[in-house]
């Protein structure tokens, strides 16, 4: 029986490693995701050299005790080094295109690089959407399957953590949905104000929400806010002012300045990153209004583990008639929550998220 030889022309290994590279710069999440525990978004590949299917987050407390001073005895009085750990479970994740030679007159090559966009566009997007379905993620469960118990028995670990609107009176009694309903289009927009508020409870939680470290003493939070949410924040008064009057206005730092460009705001310390892809809450404000979450991130907010990074595949049948081009990769992503409790499970807080529901009404 004769057989089939690779069509000239297709380089697998080559594409693999350009295809890898470009997906992760093209995806908005991009520039936040790093290797060391400053990044927002910490990746992990230990699985790409040795079998398995989970990938360990660790998460090392600070020490409580007061220590000794002058001559008191160390001896029976050191401090517990209090370490957590969470799992992320990575799964293959696979698509492929097929086109006939009679259905589509192209050359090999060209049909591989179309393929090859397809692909890329469809798996970076969906590494976005998995990222955002993370964040607005209750202890690993989707948001939008979660029941109001489990929304409840989050809420009530992460209360110093969540923020329903400006106010943190807006909490009622742990209860989500209660307190989704006390949000109105009022005083519950996103405002300069709601923005610190959201800092200072990152800093004053417990555990404390570490910021990302630019350098030795620069430190920042980043917001992923909704386009309405952020529609609002762009024009309180404040934000306005300061983009106005505190911004560079001269040479190449003018076309930064978000009134012309659209960018990124930036407010008392914390980056705010319009992200379009955040869906809405609709109905569950206060007189059945649209709501919206936002989420300001410190440092391991998520944890992203690879088992096998992206690759394509090939499928050639039927003679040579039916060119098929694929890509899988296996990889999970979660959003990292370590126990308070007595076990790394008991108690689980959102170890770098605090979760921003804000009024989100739409255009009229």
């Amino acid at each position: 029986m004769a057989e089939t030889t690779a069509r000239p022309g297709l380089t697998p290994q080559q594409w693999d490693d350009q295809f890898f590279m470009e997906y992760v710069r093209d995806n908005r999440f991009k520039r936040y995701m790093g290797t060391d525990e400053n990044a927002i978004i910490q990746l992990k590949d230990d699985l790409t050299r040795k079998p398995g299917d989970k990938v360990t987050f660790a998460n090392v407390r600070k020490l409580k005790g007061n220590g000794v001073r002058g001559n008191q005895v160390l001896e029976g009085n050191e401090d517990e080094l209090d370490s957590r750990s969470m799992t992320v479970t990575v799964n293959p994740i696979r698509n492929a295109v097929i086109v006939t030679d009679w259905d589509d007159q192209k050359s090999t090559i060209d049909l591989r690089n179309a393929g090859k966009t397809a692909l890329k566009l469809w798996i970076m997007e969906l590494m976005r959407d998995d990222t955002i379905a993370a964040l607005y993620s209750i202890n690993g469960v989707l948001y939008a399957v979660a029941t109001e118990a489990q929304k409840d028995a989050w809420l009530v670990d992460n209360a110093d953590r969540v923020l329903f609107g400006s106010a943190v009176g807006n909490n009622t009694g742990n209860d989500h949905s209660a307190s989704l309903a006390n949000i109105d289009n009022t005083a519950d927009k996103l405002t300069c104000a709601t923005v610190s508020l959201a800092k200072r409870r990152a800093q004053l939680a417990s555990p404390a929400i570490k910021p990302i470290r630019l350098n030795e003493d620069e430190e920042w939070y980043v917001m992923f806010a909704n386009s309405l949410s952020f529609r609002d924040l762009s024009n309180d008064a404040p934000m306005q002012q300061a983009n106005r009057e505190a911004r560079a206005r001269e040479g190449s730092a003018m076309n930064n300045n978000p009134l012309f460009t659209g960018g990124s705001l930036v407010w008392d310390g914390v980056i705010i990153r319009e992200i379009p892809e955040i869906p809405y809450l609709p109905g569950v404000g206060a007189g059945g209004i649209q709501v919206g979450g936002n989420f300001l991130c410190g440092a391991q907010a998520l944890g992203v583990a690879w088992a096998q990074r992206t690759k394509s595949t090939t499928d050639v049948r039927d003679y040579g008639f039916r060119t098929g081009v694929g890509v899988q990769e296996i990889r999970g992503i979660g959003k990292l929550l370590f126990g308070k409790g007595d076990d790394d499970t008991d108690d689980l807080v959102q170890h770098g998220v605090v979760t921003v529901y804000a009024a989100a009404v739409a255009d009229a």
